[in-house]
């Protein structure tokens, strides 16, 4: 009987792994659409570029300041319930946004956006804790985050696409109604953990049976937020995930698109391709990092700073060769900086969450979600700023000249990344370290 659970458990975790997996998808779309879209939003609102940073850092702020909250009400209301009424949400957002008569209109609903996909992924990292064993927990968050990358393409070209086809105005619409079918898919088949559907745990399992694990401690909520702040080993991350994060979402989810049309003169569709890479490199690169990780150099801390490392090179490499590039060069330039920009946070989230207790997984995970969008909110509209700060083409597009200050900006931002990495812990788990 006990082994007859046991197959239920290891294969009903699938079904919600790929919920959750969908509805991150969701998630990145979200955040990543204002690149494709933002010279047709800029027309249609005649907005400034530091307005423009402002609409899509609306998400951000939201996002940024609900991750707290995300952990505890992962720990103690539940990620079922949690992700079911805030995806439902995002969902009106979406739809608000399309219908979205002026700006200050378009810009509550992207807060509205950003407030519902902010309870996504840390009650996803709590799923995950509970139905996948800790040696599986980085390769599976790896997996999750490369279906967010399947969102993040579908923010590129299907996204050009289909504002080329019906406009944007009717393309939120419609993503609005496909992240309200997702609600309601995570509240019918999603479950906490096994023992919900009356199955045994997978420490139960792993024990051979029911009753033969140990019992989980209970840390409270407010007791495990202190542990996690007055961790020393805390901030290096947290600065490593705002700097670094700060690059990601400025440049590849907002900057990067009218930078590819204003200074490579190409059309939406043709930037669209090239964003395209920064989905392929989360596709991609979230499975590589793992690897490299739990199989290569047995290491977070190496493969953080290798990486950081790289993505200083990217940026150097964008500095020097500001425009002019054969377009070719771009796609693996951009395929290179979202492997080491946003790929790699599946272990900047692992080392976080090997810190401390599974019992306060949740609470480490959202404490930390913090910072990326911190950096996001910030970085946007900073550099929107930066590029109002110079003259503009005859066309009305921004001159090179404001784009050689954003990537300068960018460079700084990715310099202290790789240095924060210097100061981290290393949380390998040892479990993993019997494979060596």
């Amino acid at each position: 009987m006990h082994e007859n659970f046991a197959r239920k458990v290891l294969a009903y975790r699938w079904l919600i792994f790929w919920i959750m997996a969908a509805a991150y998808a969701f998630v990145y779309f979200h955040r990543l659409c204002p690149a494709v879209v933002a010279l047709d939003l800029q027309e249609t609102f005649q907005a400034s570029g530091g307005f423009m940073g402002l609409l899509a850092s609306a998400y951000f702020y939201p996002y940024a300041l609900m991750q707290f909250p995300a952990g505890l009400l992962s720990d103690s209301l539940g990620p079922r319930k949690t992700v079911t009424f805030f995806l439902s949400i995002a969902a009106a957002g979406s739809v608000l946004f399309g219908l979205a008569p002026g700006v200050e209109v378009a810009v509550f609903a992207r807060v509205l956006v950003g407030l519902g996909v902010s309870m996504v992924f840390i009650p996803a990292m709590k799923i995950l804790s509970q139905w996948f064993r800790v040696t599986e927990f980085a390769f599976m968050t790896a997996i999750l985050t490369t279906t967010g990358g399947i969102g993040a393409l579908i923010a590129a070209t299907p996204l050009a696409v289909m504002t080329g086809w019906i406009g944007w105005r009717y393309s939120f619409q419609i993503i609005g109604l496909g992240t309200l079918i997702i609600a309601v898919m995570v509240w019918l088949f999603v479950r906490n953990k096994p023992q919900d559907k009356g199955w045994p745990s997978l420490a139960e399992i792993d024990h051979s049976g029911p009753g033969t694990a140990a019992p989980p401690l209970t840390i409270p909520l407010w007791q495990g937020a202190r542990r996690v702040v007055t961790e020393k080993y805390f901030w290096p991350i947290a600065a490593w995930f705002f700097f670094g994060c700060g690059v990601f979402f400025s440049f590849g989810g907002l900057w990067a698109g009218p930078y590819l049309q204003h200074v490579y003169g190409m059309t939406r569709a043709e930037a669209g391709n090239v964003l395209n890479m920064i989905s392929v490199g989360m596709i991609f690169g979230s499975p590589l990092v793992s690897l490299l990780s739990d199989r290569v150099f047995y290491s977070r801390r190496r493969v953080l700073t290798l990486c950081s490392s790289v993505l200083v090179a990217v940026m150097v490499f964008l500095n020097v060769f500001h425009s002019g590039l054969p377009i070719w060069v771009l796609y693996p330039v951009f395929v290179v900086f979202s492997v080491t920009s946003s790929a790699i946070v599946v272990i900047g989230f692992a080392t976080t969450k090997e810190l401390f207790p599974i019992e306060i997984a949740g609470t480490s995970v959202g404490t930390m979600n913090l910072f990326p969008f911190l950096g996001g909110a910030i970085f946007q509209p900073a550099l929107g700023r930066v590029l109002d700060a110079y003259s503009g083409t005859a066309t009305g597009a921004y001159s090179l000249e404001a784009y050689k200050a954003m990537l300068l900006v960018l460079l700084a931002a990715s310099i202290v990344t790789a240095a924060s990495t210097l100061f981290m812990k290393e949380t390998f788990p040892r479990l993993l370290m019997g494979a060596k």
